[in-house]
């Protein structure tokens, strides 16, 4: 592993203990003109995208216990990067599993054909990996990406298929209808792309241990969208043989989710509202919900007993036992990849031109 020293003094992150009241601490903070586009977080380690005009975008990843970080892909001149030159653009999805020693990331390319470049490497093995282009054209036919997700052992990526219910009609000048033709999640192994038996066009997946939670698509949007509905059920399944354990029944339809060892969480939509909503993940049986702003950013993380999600800048949690909902603090700027593992609630934040990686202890179980 091809390790440096870190700017910061990160000895005593990786198992920082639980505390009494929150208290913030800034994790990593950029080079000047240098910004964040995408954060994830996994045990011990962050990782980050530091895009780039000048020299390589880098995906870097900091050990929060030894404070050692290493850069991905392989910069080397043989080496083959497409992520060094790409022109990178919102959204930029990236997951890491820290015990698979590997992290997944996508680029988007909104023109001429819109596509996600679905990439990764590896802490050890650090040749970028190429394994797909999530690719649809401008009339929603082809390939969606559904997000991707780790934890542990386990990285993921999600896809939806669709095409036109007639396309000789739509050619013709009559219905240019579609509908979904397939899909499913794909688990990341080593260097191989697996896909999980069972699964199907998905448009939301999260991830804790060896189990997924996927939302599957239910219908298409007049543009080609892949969309959820109220209707199916959000499932958790083994990662390996894509057997279901759980089917969770939404009240509303889920635009995000969450899965941790004590719950399955969703962002549900509904004629009532918006609603942050809880369910054992072993039955599926409901534990709880509560309403929250209609402007609440479609993104969730769930992890000892809180269920965290943002208002614009604002970071807010819920805790599944009290059913309580409180304001953790407000970032300095919009939080990217704001997530919970353990008693830290972590984000990235671009301010006055430099990225920065803050942390906030709650305190709590993992």
């Amino acid at each position: 592993m091809r390790m440096v020293l870190a700017t910061l003094a990160l000895a005593a992150f990786g198992v920082h203990p639980a505390a009494a009241a929150p208290h913030m601490q800034t994790l990593y903070q950029s080079p000047p003109h240098q910004q964040i586009a995408a954060f994830a977080q996994d045990g011990a380690y962050v990782a980050w995208l530091a895009p780039s005009s000048k020299t390589c975008n880098v995906v870097h990843v900091l050990s929060l216990g030894n404070g050692g970080q290493i850069r991905l892909p392989d910069e080397s001149p043989n080496a083959r990067n497409v992520t060094c030159r790409w022109e990178v653009v919102p959204p930029v999805r990236l997951a890491l599993a820290e015990q698979a020693d590997n992290v997944l990331w996508a680029l988007r390319e909104p023109a001429p054909v819109p596509f996600d470049y679905v990439l990764g490497a590896g802490f050890t093995d650090p040749q970028e990996r190429r394994f797909g282009e999530i690719a649809h054209g401008k009339n929603g036919t082809g390939l969606w990406l559904g997000g991707v997700a780790g934890d542990g052992r386990t990285l993921v990526y999600a896809v939806s298929s669709v095409a036109y219910v007639d396309q000789v009609a739509c050619l013709a000048g009559g219905s240019c209808r579609r509908k979904l033709i397939g899909g499913g999640i794909h688990k990341i192994v080593g260097r191989d792309d697996v896909l999980v038996p069972g699964t199907w066009a998905t448009v939301a997946v999260a991830v804790y241990g060896n189990r997924i939670a996927d939302v599957q698509a239910a219908d298409v949007a007049s543009d080609g969208t892949p969309v959820a509905s109220a209707s199916l059920p959000v499932e958790i399944r083994d990662a390996g043989t894509g057997k279901v354990a759980a089917r969770i029944v939404p009240r509303g339809v889920p635009d995000a989710v969450a899965l941790s060892g004590g719950v399955l969480a969703t962002l549900e939509r509904s004629a009532l509202g918006l609603r942050v909503a809880w369910y054992n993940p072993s039955n599926g049986t409901p534990l709880g919900s509560v309403p929250v702003p209609k402007d609440t950013s479609p993104e969730l993380s769930a992890g000892g007993r809180l269920i965290v999600f943002r208002v614009g800048r604002s970071i807010r949690s819920v805790d599944i036992d009290s059913h309580a909902v409180r304001t953790l603090t407000k970032a300095a700027a919009a939080p990217i990849g704001l997530s919970v593992q353990g008693s830290r609630v972590a984000w990235a934040e671009n301010v006055n031109g430099r990225g920065r990686i803050r942390a906030l202890f709650v305190g709590g179980r993992g």
